[in-house]
Protein backbone atom coordinates (compact mmCIF):
# COMPACT_ATOMS: atom_id res chain seq x y z
CA UNK A 1 0.00 0.00 0.00
CA UNK A 2 1.37 3.36 -0.78
CA UNK A 3 1.74 5.64 2.22
CA UNK A 4 -0.21 9.03 -0.09
CA UNK A 5 -3.23 7.07 1.09
CA UNK A 6 -2.18 7.88 4.81
CA UNK A 7 -0.72 10.89 4.17
CA UNK A 8 -4.06 12.89 3.57
CA UNK A 9 -4.87 11.98 7.03
CA UNK A 10 -1.89 12.76 8.17
CA UNK A 11 -2.07 16.07 6.52
CA UNK A 12 -4.87 16.90 8.41
CA UNK A 13 -3.37 16.23 11.91
CA UNK A 14 0.22 18.06 10.77
CA UNK A 15 -2.12 21.15 10.00
CA UNK A 16 -4.25 20.81 12.73
CA UNK A 17 -4.91 24.41 14.30
CA UNK A 18 -2.16 26.30 11.57
CA UNK A 19 -4.62 29.06 10.90
CA UNK A 20 -8.36 29.42 12.43
CA UNK A 21 -11.18 31.16 11.46
CA UNK A 22 -11.45 34.34 10.42
CA UNK A 23 -7.52 33.27 8.84
CA UNK A 24 -6.87 36.48 9.77
CA UNK A 25 -3.17 37.92 10.76
CA UNK A 26 -5.45 40.68 13.35
CA UNK A 27 -7.84 37.75 15.03
CA UNK A 28 -6.71 37.08 18.71
CA UNK A 29 -6.78 33.19 18.62
CA UNK A 30 -4.25 33.63 15.58
CA UNK A 31 -1.50 34.74 17.58
CA UNK A 32 -1.42 31.68 19.69
CA UNK A 33 -1.32 29.01 17.25
CA UNK A 34 0.05 25.51 16.57
CA UNK A 35 -2.11 23.84 19.35
CA UNK A 36 -1.09 19.83 18.65
CA UNK A 37 1.99 17.90 18.13
CA UNK A 38 4.04 20.40 19.71
CA UNK A 39 8.27 19.41 20.77
CA UNK A 40 9.86 22.03 22.48
CA UNK A 41 13.50 22.73 23.15
CA UNK A 42 14.46 21.41 26.22
CA UNK A 43 16.63 24.19 27.28
CA UNK A 44 12.95 26.43 27.58
CA UNK A 45 12.84 28.68 30.31
CA UNK A 46 9.56 28.90 31.69
CA UNK A 47 8.50 32.53 30.46
CA UNK A 48 8.65 30.83 27.13
CA UNK A 49 5.68 28.82 28.01
CA UNK A 50 7.86 26.10 25.83
CA UNK A 51 6.06 22.83 25.25
CA UNK A 52 7.08 19.42 26.63
CA UNK A 53 10.64 18.16 24.47
CA UNK A 54 9.27 14.61 23.69
CA UNK A 55 7.06 11.94 22.85
CA UNK A 56 7.18 8.46 23.11
CA UNK A 57 4.64 5.96 21.37
CA UNK A 58 4.34 2.14 21.66
CA UNK A 59 2.48 -0.40 19.71
CA UNK A 60 2.30 -4.15 19.26
CA UNK A 61 3.46 -6.56 16.22
CA UNK A 62 3.05 -9.83 14.87
CA UNK A 63 6.06 -11.39 13.27
CA UNK A 64 6.00 -13.65 10.35
CA UNK A 65 8.77 -15.76 9.72
CA UNK A 66 10.83 -13.73 7.49
CA UNK A 67 12.98 -10.53 9.32
CA UNK A 68 10.74 -8.29 11.27
CA UNK A 69 11.59 -4.73 10.34
CA UNK A 70 9.60 -1.65 10.41
CA UNK A 71 9.95 2.30 8.36
CA UNK A 72 10.42 5.20 10.76
CA UNK A 73 8.69 8.38 9.31
CA UNK A 74 8.78 11.41 11.32
CA UNK A 75 6.71 14.21 10.12
CA UNK A 76 6.55 17.71 11.24
CA UNK A 77 6.22 21.54 10.36
CA UNK A 78 9.48 24.16 10.93
CA UNK A 79 8.66 27.56 11.58
CA UNK A 80 9.33 30.13 9.38
CA UNK A 81 9.18 33.32 9.87
CA UNK A 82 8.01 35.17 6.69
CA UNK A 83 9.41 39.08 7.25
CA UNK A 84 8.12 41.58 5.00
CA UNK A 85 10.80 44.61 3.93
CA UNK A 86 9.91 47.99 3.03
CA UNK A 87 12.56 50.89 1.37
CA UNK A 88 12.68 53.84 4.45
CA UNK A 89 12.88 57.66 3.97
CA UNK A 90 16.80 56.92 3.37
CA UNK A 91 16.41 54.21 1.19
CA UNK A 92 17.37 51.45 3.35
CA UNK A 93 14.93 48.52 3.31
CA UNK A 94 13.10 47.98 6.90
CA UNK A 95 10.63 45.35 8.21
CA UNK A 96 7.04 46.38 7.87
CA UNK A 97 3.86 44.64 9.44
CA UNK A 98 2.57 45.08 5.67
CA UNK A 99 3.25 46.76 2.57
CA UNK A 100 0.77 47.37 0.35
CA UNK A 101 1.36 47.07 -3.72
CA UNK A 102 -0.99 47.69 -6.17
CA UNK A 103 -4.08 48.19 -3.62
CA UNK A 104 -3.29 44.58 -2.26
CA UNK A 105 -1.77 43.91 1.05
CA UNK A 106 1.50 41.93 1.60
CA UNK A 107 1.66 40.96 5.20
CA UNK A 108 4.51 39.93 7.28
CA UNK A 109 3.84 36.58 9.42
CA UNK A 110 4.70 32.81 10.17
CA UNK A 111 4.39 30.54 7.93
CA UNK A 112 5.80 26.42 8.30
CA UNK A 113 7.73 24.33 6.35
CA UNK A 114 6.71 20.05 5.65
CA UNK A 115 9.70 18.20 7.37
CA UNK A 116 10.01 14.95 7.04
CA UNK A 117 12.60 12.08 8.99
CA UNK A 118 12.97 8.58 7.43
CA UNK A 119 14.44 5.98 9.47
CA UNK A 120 14.22 2.91 6.54
CA UNK A 121 14.03 -0.90 7.42
CA UNK A 122 14.83 -0.54 10.99
CA UNK A 123 14.90 -4.44 12.35
CA UNK A 124 12.85 -5.22 15.02
CA UNK A 125 15.58 -6.95 17.30
CA UNK A 126 18.48 -3.88 16.87
CA UNK A 127 17.61 -0.42 18.57
CA UNK A 128 18.18 2.71 16.99
CA UNK A 129 19.40 5.75 18.61
CA UNK A 130 20.32 8.68 16.29
CA UNK A 131 20.29 12.67 16.62
CA UNK A 132 18.94 14.08 13.13
CA UNK A 133 19.37 17.57 11.92
CA UNK A 134 17.41 19.69 9.88
CA UNK A 135 19.11 22.52 8.52
CA UNK A 136 17.67 26.12 8.81
CA UNK A 137 18.06 28.87 6.26
CA UNK A 138 17.16 32.00 5.07
CA UNK A 139 15.53 32.61 1.60
CA UNK A 140 14.62 36.24 -0.47
CA UNK A 141 11.94 37.10 -2.80
CA UNK A 142 11.26 40.59 -4.08
CA UNK A 143 7.99 41.90 -4.15
CA UNK A 144 7.35 43.61 -7.60
CA UNK A 145 4.52 46.29 -8.81
CA UNK A 146 2.42 46.26 -11.72
CA UNK A 147 5.13 47.48 -14.02
CA UNK A 148 7.64 45.61 -12.46
CA UNK A 149 9.50 47.91 -10.26
CA UNK A 150 11.28 46.66 -6.92
CA UNK A 151 9.03 47.92 -4.27
CA UNK A 152 10.01 45.83 -1.45
CA UNK A 153 11.52 42.35 -0.25
CA UNK A 154 9.86 38.95 1.22
CA UNK A 155 12.49 37.31 3.88
CA UNK A 156 12.19 33.98 5.30
CA UNK A 157 14.26 32.79 8.12
CA UNK A 158 13.83 29.08 9.70
CA UNK A 159 15.86 28.08 12.55
CA UNK A 160 17.89 24.50 12.61
CA UNK A 161 16.66 21.92 14.26
CA UNK A 162 17.71 18.49 15.69
CA UNK A 163 15.32 15.70 16.79
CA UNK A 164 16.37 12.30 17.91
CA UNK A 165 14.33 9.28 17.04
CA UNK A 166 14.99 5.96 19.21
CA UNK A 167 13.38 2.39 18.97
CA UNK A 168 13.30 0.01 21.49
CA UNK A 169 11.38 -4.10 21.17
CA UNK A 170 10.39 -6.30 23.67
CA UNK A 171 8.85 -9.73 23.33
CA UNK A 172 5.43 -9.95 25.06
CA UNK A 173 3.13 -12.55 25.00
CA UNK A 174 4.09 -13.82 21.53
CA UNK A 175 4.19 -10.27 20.17
CA UNK A 176 6.96 -7.31 19.61
CA UNK A 177 6.16 -4.44 21.90
CA UNK A 178 7.60 -1.46 19.83
CA UNK A 179 9.17 1.44 21.50
CA UNK A 180 9.70 4.61 19.57
CA UNK A 181 10.89 7.94 21.35
CA UNK A 182 10.93 11.59 19.65
CA UNK A 183 13.10 13.79 21.49
CA UNK A 184 13.79 17.96 20.42
CA UNK A 185 17.39 17.90 21.03
CA UNK A 186 17.58 22.11 20.45
CA UNK A 187 21.11 22.55 22.28
CA UNK A 188 20.39 26.43 22.88
CA UNK A 189 18.42 27.83 25.63
CA UNK A 190 15.59 30.20 24.54
CA UNK A 191 13.96 32.56 26.55
CA UNK A 192 10.78 33.95 25.09
CA UNK A 193 7.73 32.29 23.55
CA UNK A 194 8.60 33.35 19.79
CA UNK A 195 11.93 31.73 20.55
CA UNK A 196 10.30 28.99 21.63
CA UNK A 197 7.60 27.89 18.86
CA UNK A 198 10.55 28.70 16.21
CA UNK A 199 12.80 26.02 17.36
CA UNK A 200 10.14 23.59 18.12
CA UNK A 201 9.21 20.58 16.38
CA UNK A 202 5.05 21.55 15.27
CA UNK A 203 2.36 18.95 14.76
CA UNK A 204 4.63 15.97 14.94
CA UNK A 205 3.40 12.86 13.74
CA UNK A 206 4.88 8.74 13.13
CA UNK A 207 4.07 6.67 9.86
CA UNK A 208 5.24 3.49 10.84
CA UNK A 209 5.02 0.97 8.00
CA UNK A 210 5.82 -3.03 8.82
CA UNK A 211 8.01 -5.67 7.03
CA UNK A 212 7.39 -9.17 7.59
CA UNK A 213 4.91 -8.26 10.05
CA UNK A 214 1.98 -6.78 11.45
CA UNK A 215 0.65 -4.21 13.84
CA UNK A 216 -2.29 -4.98 16.34
CA UNK A 217 -5.07 -3.00 16.95
CA UNK A 218 -4.53 -1.30 20.71
CA UNK A 219 -8.03 -0.18 20.51
CA UNK A 220 -9.78 -3.90 19.65
CA UNK A 221 -6.90 -6.17 19.99
CA UNK A 222 -7.75 -9.67 19.46
CA UNK A 223 -8.43 -11.80 22.67
CA UNK A 224 -4.59 -13.39 23.15
CA UNK A 225 -3.54 -9.65 22.51
CA UNK A 226 -5.55 -7.90 24.94
CA UNK A 227 -2.84 -7.98 27.82
CA UNK A 228 -0.18 -7.28 25.96
CA UNK A 229 -1.61 -4.33 24.05
CA UNK A 230 -2.94 -3.22 27.79
CA UNK A 231 0.97 -3.00 28.94
CA UNK A 232 1.52 -0.29 25.63
CA UNK A 233 1.82 3.27 27.20
CA UNK A 234 1.75 6.66 25.21
CA UNK A 235 3.11 9.63 25.99
CA UNK A 236 1.38 12.49 23.93
CA UNK A 237 1.45 10.18 20.80
CA UNK A 238 -1.93 8.03 20.06
CA UNK A 239 -1.13 4.81 18.06
CA UNK A 240 -3.93 3.35 15.02
CA UNK A 241 -3.99 1.58 12.14
CA UNK A 242 -4.25 3.44 8.96
CA UNK A 243 -4.84 2.79 5.42
CA UNK A 244 -7.41 0.78 3.69
CA UNK A 245 -9.66 -0.93 6.34
CA UNK A 246 -8.47 -4.18 7.57
CA UNK A 247 -4.50 -3.01 6.72
CA UNK A 248 -2.48 -4.09 9.11
CA UNK A 249 1.30 -3.15 7.18
CA UNK A 250 0.77 1.07 8.60
CA UNK A 251 0.41 2.66 11.59
CA UNK A 252 -0.18 6.63 12.24
CA UNK A 253 0.74 8.03 15.75
CA UNK A 254 -0.41 10.92 16.27
CA UNK A 255 -0.87 13.77 18.68
CA UNK A 256 -4.59 13.71 18.86
CA UNK A 257 -6.96 10.46 19.53
CA UNK A 258 -8.45 8.73 16.76
CA UNK A 259 -9.53 5.74 15.82
CA UNK A 260 -8.66 3.00 13.79
CA UNK A 261 -8.41 3.74 9.87
CA UNK A 262 -9.52 6.87 10.15
CA UNK A 263 -10.72 8.66 7.11
CA UNK A 264 -11.36 12.28 5.64
CA UNK A 265 -14.86 13.00 4.56
CA UNK A 266 -15.04 12.30 0.98
CA UNK A 267 -17.34 15.34 0.97
CA UNK A 268 -14.52 17.48 1.85
CA UNK A 269 -12.91 19.96 -0.66
CA UNK A 270 -10.17 20.92 1.08
CA UNK A 271 -8.55 21.41 4.47
CA UNK A 272 -9.97 24.39 6.55
CA UNK A 273 -7.46 23.68 9.54
CA UNK A 274 -9.74 24.62 11.99
CA UNK A 275 -9.97 22.22 15.12
CA UNK A 276 -12.80 19.23 15.12
CA UNK A 277 -13.87 21.36 11.76
CA UNK A 278 -17.27 21.41 10.11
CA UNK A 279 -16.83 21.98 6.71
CA UNK A 280 -20.40 23.37 6.21
CA UNK A 281 -20.08 25.66 9.09
CA UNK A 282 -16.77 27.30 8.34
CA UNK A 283 -17.78 27.56 4.71
CA UNK A 284 -21.16 29.70 5.30
CA UNK A 285 -18.82 31.39 7.83
CA UNK A 286 -16.39 32.48 5.15
CA UNK A 287 -18.77 33.60 2.61
CA UNK A 288 -20.52 36.14 5.60
CA UNK A 289 -16.86 37.85 5.94
CA UNK A 290 -16.43 41.24 4.00
CA UNK A 291 -14.21 41.97 1.19
CA UNK A 292 -11.98 43.59 3.54
CA UNK A 293 -11.78 40.93 5.93
CA UNK A 294 -11.27 38.28 3.15
CA UNK A 295 -8.65 40.83 1.54
CA UNK A 296 -6.67 40.54 5.19
CA UNK A 297 -7.45 36.94 5.44
CA UNK A 298 -5.66 36.60 1.61
CA UNK A 299 -2.91 38.75 2.60
CA UNK A 300 -1.96 36.92 5.90
CA UNK A 301 -1.51 33.16 4.76
CA UNK A 302 -1.63 31.40 1.25
CA UNK A 303 -3.01 28.84 2.39
CA UNK A 304 -5.99 31.37 3.86
CA UNK A 305 -5.70 32.40 0.32
CA UNK A 306 -6.88 29.52 -0.65
CA UNK A 307 -9.51 28.40 1.38
CA UNK A 308 -11.28 32.26 0.54
CA UNK A 309 -10.81 31.36 -2.95
CA UNK A 310 -11.97 28.21 -2.61
CA UNK A 311 -15.18 29.10 -0.62
CA UNK A 312 -15.76 32.12 -2.75
CA UNK A 313 -16.35 29.94 -5.57
CA UNK A 314 -18.35 27.32 -4.58
CA UNK A 315 -21.37 26.59 -6.38
CA UNK A 316 -24.58 25.34 -4.74
CA UNK A 317 -24.28 22.09 -5.65
CA UNK A 318 -20.80 22.19 -4.10
CA UNK A 319 -22.37 23.68 -0.90
CA UNK A 320 -25.01 20.92 -0.56
CA UNK A 321 -22.27 18.16 -0.83
CA UNK A 322 -21.13 19.54 3.07
CA UNK A 323 -24.52 19.36 4.26
CA UNK A 324 -23.48 15.52 5.13
CA UNK A 325 -23.88 11.87 4.07
CA UNK A 326 -26.70 9.88 6.24
CA UNK A 327 -25.51 6.70 7.29
CA UNK A 328 -27.72 3.90 8.74
CA UNK A 329 -26.76 3.34 12.36
CA UNK A 330 -28.14 -0.43 11.78
CA UNK A 331 -27.11 -1.42 8.11
CA UNK A 332 -27.99 -5.20 7.00
CA UNK A 333 -25.71 -7.63 6.84
CA UNK A 334 -24.05 -7.99 3.18
CA UNK A 335 -25.15 -10.52 1.07
CA UNK A 336 -22.42 -12.92 0.23
CA UNK A 337 -20.80 -12.23 -3.06
CA UNK A 338 -18.58 -13.54 -5.94
CA UNK A 339 -16.65 -10.28 -5.79
CA UNK A 340 -16.49 -7.26 -3.18
CA UNK A 341 -19.19 -5.68 -1.31
CA UNK A 342 -20.90 -2.70 -1.27
CA UNK A 343 -19.83 -0.26 1.97
CA UNK A 344 -23.50 -0.86 3.37
CA UNK A 345 -23.06 2.02 5.75
CA UNK A 346 -24.05 4.78 3.35
CA UNK A 347 -27.38 5.97 2.64
CA UNK A 348 -28.27 8.57 0.62
CA UNK A 349 -30.61 11.42 2.38
CA UNK A 350 -33.58 9.42 0.75
CA UNK A 351 -32.36 5.97 1.93
CA UNK A 352 -34.61 3.80 3.80
CA UNK A 353 -33.95 1.14 6.44
CA UNK A 354 -35.44 -2.81 6.13
CA UNK A 355 -39.11 -1.71 7.03
CA UNK A 356 -39.37 0.62 4.22
CA UNK A 357 -39.45 3.89 6.36
CA UNK A 358 -36.60 6.41 6.81
CA UNK A 359 -34.86 5.31 10.38
CA UNK A 360 -34.10 9.37 10.76
CA UNK A 361 -37.68 10.76 10.56
CA UNK A 362 -40.30 9.78 13.55
CA UNK A 363 -43.20 11.52 11.00
CA UNK A 364 -42.79 8.96 8.35
CA UNK A 365 -41.92 6.09 10.25
CA UNK A 366 -45.97 4.48 11.48
CA UNK A 367 -44.59 2.45 14.23
CA UNK A 368 -43.49 5.64 16.24
CA UNK A 369 -45.90 7.69 18.10
CA UNK A 370 -43.73 9.67 20.58
CA UNK A 371 -47.34 11.67 21.48
CA UNK A 372 -48.83 7.91 22.34
CA UNK A 373 -46.23 5.40 22.48
CA UNK A 374 -45.87 4.20 26.19
CA UNK A 375 -43.39 2.29 28.68
CA UNK A 376 -43.88 0.11 31.60
CA UNK A 377 -42.23 0.98 34.57
CA UNK A 378 -42.90 -0.98 37.78
CA UNK A 379 -45.61 -2.57 36.14
CA UNK A 380 -47.19 0.27 35.26
CA UNK A 381 -48.05 1.85 32.12
CA UNK A 382 -46.51 5.33 31.88
CA UNK A 383 -47.80 7.34 28.34
CA UNK A 384 -48.01 11.02 27.69
CA UNK A 385 -49.78 13.00 31.00
CA UNK A 386 -48.91 10.44 33.29
CA UNK A 387 -47.56 11.70 36.43
CA UNK A 388 -44.20 10.64 37.85
CA UNK A 389 -41.59 11.24 40.39
CA UNK A 390 -37.87 11.84 39.23
CA UNK A 391 -34.92 10.43 40.82
CA UNK A 392 -31.83 11.25 39.08
CA UNK A 393 -29.40 7.96 39.24
CA UNK A 394 -27.59 9.27 36.17
CA UNK A 395 -25.91 13.03 37.04
CA UNK A 396 -26.02 13.33 33.03
CA UNK A 397 -26.50 17.32 34.27
CA UNK A 398 -25.64 19.39 37.35
CA UNK A 399 -30.06 20.35 37.22
CA UNK A 400 -30.43 16.89 38.03
CA UNK A 401 -29.78 17.37 41.54
CA UNK A 402 -33.16 19.96 41.53
CA UNK A 403 -35.59 17.45 40.02
CA UNK A 404 -34.96 14.74 42.65
CA UNK A 405 -38.59 14.48 44.21
CA UNK A 406 -40.36 16.69 42.38
CA UNK A 407 -42.97 15.72 40.34
CA UNK A 408 -43.55 15.68 36.52
CA UNK A 409 -45.88 15.33 33.83
CA UNK A 410 -45.09 12.83 30.39
CA UNK A 411 -45.30 14.73 27.25
CA UNK A 412 -43.89 12.30 25.42
CA UNK A 413 -42.16 8.49 24.99
CA UNK A 414 -39.16 8.33 22.85
CA UNK A 415 -37.06 5.65 21.46
CA UNK A 416 -33.72 6.44 19.68
CA UNK A 417 -31.84 4.31 16.58
CA UNK A 418 -29.88 2.91 19.28
CA UNK A 419 -32.63 1.01 20.82
CA UNK A 420 -32.95 3.63 24.07
CA UNK A 421 -36.08 4.68 25.48
CA UNK A 422 -36.46 8.40 26.77
CA UNK A 423 -39.37 9.97 28.65
CA UNK A 424 -39.72 13.65 27.72
CA UNK A 425 -41.05 15.54 30.95
CA UNK A 426 -42.31 19.11 32.53
CA UNK A 427 -41.94 19.95 35.93
CA UNK A 428 -45.78 20.06 37.35
CA UNK A 429 -45.03 22.96 39.94
CA UNK A 430 -42.68 24.78 37.15
CA UNK A 431 -44.92 28.05 36.35
CA UNK A 432 -43.55 28.11 33.02
CA UNK A 433 -44.50 24.23 32.30
CA UNK A 434 -47.15 25.29 29.96
CA UNK A 435 -44.51 27.58 28.07
CA UNK A 436 -42.19 24.75 27.72
CA UNK A 437 -44.18 22.30 26.16
CA UNK A 438 -45.38 25.28 23.67
CA UNK A 439 -41.55 25.54 22.71
CA UNK A 440 -41.16 21.81 23.40
CA UNK A 441 -37.96 22.62 25.59
CA UNK A 442 -38.38 19.36 27.63
CA UNK A 443 -35.92 17.37 29.87
CA UNK A 444 -35.10 13.94 29.44
CA UNK A 445 -34.97 10.92 31.84
CA UNK A 446 -34.48 7.37 31.25
CA UNK A 447 -37.57 4.87 32.40
CA UNK A 448 -35.44 3.61 35.73
CA UNK A 449 -35.09 7.09 37.12
CA UNK A 450 -38.90 7.99 37.16
CA UNK A 451 -41.41 5.72 39.56
CA UNK A 452 -45.20 6.41 38.40
CA UNK A 453 -47.14 8.10 40.43
CA UNK A 454 -50.40 5.83 42.07
CA UNK A 455 -53.71 6.52 41.23
CA UNK A 456 -54.62 8.21 44.32
CA UNK A 457 -51.26 10.54 44.00
CA UNK A 458 -52.25 11.41 40.78
CA UNK A 459 -55.94 12.19 41.14
CA UNK A 460 -54.76 14.71 44.16
CA UNK A 461 -52.17 16.46 42.45
CA UNK A 462 -54.57 16.70 39.17
CA UNK A 463 -57.07 18.10 42.04
CA UNK A 464 -54.63 20.40 43.49
CA UNK A 465 -53.50 21.83 39.93
CA UNK A 466 -57.08 22.79 39.53
CA UNK A 467 -57.75 24.53 42.92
Amino acid sequence: MSLDQVRSIADAVLYEGYLLYPYRASSHKNRSRWQFGVLGPPHAAAASFGEEPEMETQCLLAPHDGPAAVTVHLRFLQLQVREVRGTGEDGVDVPVGQLVVDGVPVMSWDEAVEREVVLPALPLGEPADAVHEVPGGEDTEPVTDARGAVVGRIVRRRLPLAVRVRTRAVVDDGYVRLSVTVRNEHPEPVVTKDAAIRSSLIGAHLLLRAHDAEFVSLLEPPAGAAAAAGRCRQRRCWPVLAGPKGATDTLLGAPIILYDYPEVAEQSPGALFDSTEIDEILTLRVMTMTEEEKAEARATDPRAREIIDRCDGMSPADLQRLHGLLRDPHPPEPAATAGPAADVRDVTPAAFDTAGAPWWDPAADASVRPGSDAVVIDGVRVAKDSLVRVHPSRRADAQDLFFAGRVARVTAVLSDVDGGTHIALVLVDDPASDLHDWYGRYFYFAPDELRPLSAEETAQHREENRS
